[in-house]
């Protein structure tokens, strides 16, 4: 029971990095906002971007990455330090790989989630990008190096930040189901990658409406 408890910590853990609203933060430390009245009225990167500008940015995005790499690594830890104590008694139907990558698993979930939906703002947050970024390169660093690739030439070619996103969710389905990788982690990416895809419904609309707003120039004002 015990090491079932120190998981279910270590997954809460998780959500609680995961739900950190950086950009939140961002807005009300530098110009007093609610990030969410203005722009896209998202808490994530690309609407810090619009509002707030590029230093801001990368600041936001930087730890948004972090926070999803975090959320991993330390469940990741909670996971063998359970389960090297003899005072903890482990799983017996379970090995540590095993046990290892389905936990590894909803820990990234859970700080997908936590982005999305965060506690500390009636979980309205962003759209998880870069906090998936963060969970598949502490988990897959060729998923997530070869996801941020395909954004980033994405992003040249048509410098729209939510075609870029939505093609490196893509791109990071097909790697990680091409390379060699355990059934948690394909499965987990490929909900991840779809649930990053159905957080930008609002973005698909707008781009076979082609109104979606381009890097530098602003969403209109009842966009989300």
């Amino acid at each position: 029971m015990a090491f079932w408890t120190l998981i279910a910590v270590g997954l809460a853990a998780a959500y609680l990095l995961g739900s950190v609203p950086t950009g939140y933060l961002a807005g009300r430390l530098l110009k007093g906002i609610d990030i969410r009245e203005y722009g896209s009225k998202s808490t994530g990167a690309t609407n810090v971007l619009r509002t707030l500008g590029s230093w801001p940015f990368a600041v936001v995005l930087s730890l948004d990455v972090l926070k999803g790499a975090m959320s991993v690594i330390l469940v990741r830890e909670v996971v063998a330090w359970t389960y090297a104590r003899q005072s903890i008694t482990p799983p017996s139907v379970a090995d540590l790989g095993t046990l290892t990558s389905w936990t590894i698993c909803l820990a990234g979930l859970a700080a997908l989630v936590g982005h999305a939906r965060p506690v500390w703002l009636r979980f309205n947050g962003g759209k998880s990008v870069a906090a998936g970024l963060g969970v598949l390169l502490a988990m897959s660093w060729p998923v997530g190096l070869g996801g941020l690739a395909v954004f980033g030439l994405t992003l040249a070619l048509f410098r729209i930040m939510s075609l870029g996103s939505m093609a490196a969710a893509v791109t990071a389905i097909v790697l990680v189901c091409a390379l060699e990788h355990p059934l948690p982690y394909r499965l987990f990416v490929i909900a991840g990658g779809l649930f990053v895809i159905v957080r930008h419904d609002a973005n698909i609309r707008r781009l076979l409406a082609g109104t979606e707003p381009s890097v530098g120039r602003s969403a209109a004002p009842d966009s989300r």
